[in-house]
Parts: C-alpha cells; structure tokens; sequence
C-alpha cells in the first residue's frame, strides 16, 4: 500500500499563512477577474479587477505576499496579497499571455504568450530584463527550478526548452511530444515534468537531455496541469476527463487515479506542507444543492488513500 508523503477557469497555488491559520487559494476567469477563497471553508475572500480580458494564468510569491496575473489583454500584473491593490503593470508582449511563474527566490518572474516570447521580469521594480527568444509558436507554460537559475518553457511548437538566467544562455531543447505543451514543473531534485496535448506526461533530467518515463498516451486527451510533491517523489496530473492521475516518478507507476470531477479537470497544485491536492475543473461539477449555485468547484482530496488503485499498463520507458 502507497503512503503520501510528507479553459475558462483557471487553478493556481495554494499558500499558508500563519496569522489566518488556513490556506488562501487563487484562481482566474475569463470574466477579467481573479479570486481569492479560504481553503479551508471554501469562503470567497475577494474579488480582484483591473485586467481588460481574459485571465490566462495566475501564481502567488512563494512567500505569499504577491501574486501575478497573466492576460489576454497582453499584460502581466503584479498585485499585493494583503491590499489586493495592483503594483506593476508590464508591458511587454505583442499578444495574449498564457502563462506567469515566481522564482521561488522571489526576484524574478517570467512570462509567455502568442508572441512566441518568454520575458523575464524583475518582480521589485517591474523591469524587463531579458528576452527569451527561440520557439517557433505560443509560449503556454513556464516553470522555475528550485533553485531559481533555470526556466523551462512550454511551447504550441511541441518542445519544451530550459534557459539558464543570468549567465551563458545555453538553452536545452527537449523534444519527443506529439501536441502542444501545455505545462511544466520542476521537482525539488532538478527533474522536469511536461504534460502535452499528445495526452502523454515526460520525465526528463534536463542536465542529461534525457526523458527518464513517458506516462499516460492510452488515451488522445489534454494533459493540462501537472505538480510535484515536497519532496519530489509524487506527481500529479489532470487531463480532460474526470481524473487525477497520481505517478511515483521513481518507477513510473500509475500509484492513484483519484475521481469525483464531472467535468474535465483544469489544475492541481499540492499545499506546501503536502498533506492534501487540490484540484479545479469546469462548471459542470456544480451541485446542484448548494445554495450559492457556484459555477467552479474544488475537489480538496485531503487523503490521497482513497480512490483506485493502479499499475497503469500505460508507462512507456524511454
């Protein structure tokens, strides 16, 4: 037995703050909007306005005390969690922006969109700094290492590149997807995870150019969010459908496919002490006896024991 250890919506991450004693969870609409509800109580906190379009992706600071919006609207907002109050808008992108990430060191963000861009940002003043140019189509995804001194981007070109800032710009470029990638993350040991419109997730040491496991390909469907745990061990995913997919990437093994979703699941993010996953989906999970008719839902798995077992007969090694 497996023991956890220690598009019109959009899920990003959960943060925990010592002094509200429940974890704050932010999401993004297509309404122009961002959200922020208590975890805990599924409480909506606030509402937050200032783009002119679409919200295509939303991030918090690792501390907690940022987080930024990317838009259709072509702009990136960087906005207080405490005041809600905006404190930078960059201008940069020449389309709509898919996609913001934190430096987990909290200096930098970067961004990508349909100018085939990825930007890097100076989150104190709002400077641009540098101009990551290479793919062919829409940057959709982006991710920092733990240790802040490498990027990964997704692109609709189907590959997944990894800038090293602030130094030598040799990029790595890894290849093998058949869709669009549409995320990536790295885990806490330096591994990079992608999940593509293929319906297939790749493992890859990206300092070796390796895919390390392809998981998932039985099924044509989006994978469209991926997380790693804490310490690394575990990742989730989402795809279209109503499954969670949780992977022990030391094997490649299926270990849980986690149901309750009605519709397609959009995000997935673990809680930084890794004790529960969060994922988001579509309108169709409303219930139709809640009195506040919501028109997202979160499924908080606070037991990732429950649910089905399984040694998906999916796993491709590479």
């Amino acid at each position: 037995m497996w023991r956890h250890s220690s598009e019109n919506v959009g899920v990003s991450n959960i943060r925990y703050f010592s002094r509200h004693k429940g974890e704050i969870l932010l999401t993004c609409c297509d309404d122009g909007r961002l959200y922020l509800w208590n975890a805990n109580s599924a409480k909506h906190l606030a509402t937050v306005r200032g783009h002119s379009g679409p919200v295509k992706s939303c991030v918090f600071s690792s501390d907690g005390e940022l987080f930024a919006s990317a838009s259709h609207d072509r702009t990136v907002r960087i906005w207080s969690r405490s005041s809600t109050e905006c404190t930078h808008i960059l201008t940069g992108h020449s389309g709509s922006v898919e996609t913001v990430s934190f430096s987990p060191d909290g200096q930098w963000l970067v961004s990508g969109g349909w100018d085939n861009r990825a930007l890097i940002w100076r989150v104190q003043s709002g400077e641009m700094l540098e101009d990551l140019r290479g793919h062919t189509a829409a940057v959709q995804s982006s991710a920092f290492s733990s240790d802040s001194q490498f990027v990964a981007t997704g692109s609709w070109d189907r590959t997944v590149r990894v800038w090293k800032l602030h130094g030598e710009k040799e990029v790595v470029t890894l290849q093998g997807h058949l869709g669009n990638v549409a995320c990536v993350c790295f885990s806490v040991s330096g591994m990079l995870a992608s999940g593509s419109w293929d319906g297939t997730v790749r493992v890859w040491l990206p300092t070796r150019h390796a895919c390390l496991f392809v998981l998932g390909g039985c099924e044509r469907v989006w994978v469209r969010s991926l997380a790693f745990s804490k310490d690394g061990l575990v990742l989730a995913s989402t795809a279209e459908g109503d499954m969670v997919r949780i992977w022990d990437v030391t094997t490649g093994v299926c270990l849980k496919r986690l149901q309750g979703h009605k519709d397609s699941a959009y995000g997935c993010v673990f809680t930084p002490e890794g004790k529960l996953l969060t994922s988001g989906s579509e309108q169709l999970d409303v219930q139709e006896d809640e009195e506040n008719n919501t028109e997202e839902r979160s499924e908080r798995w606070g037991s990732l024991h429950t649910g089905l077992d399984s040694k998906d007969d999916s796993l491709q090694r590479v």
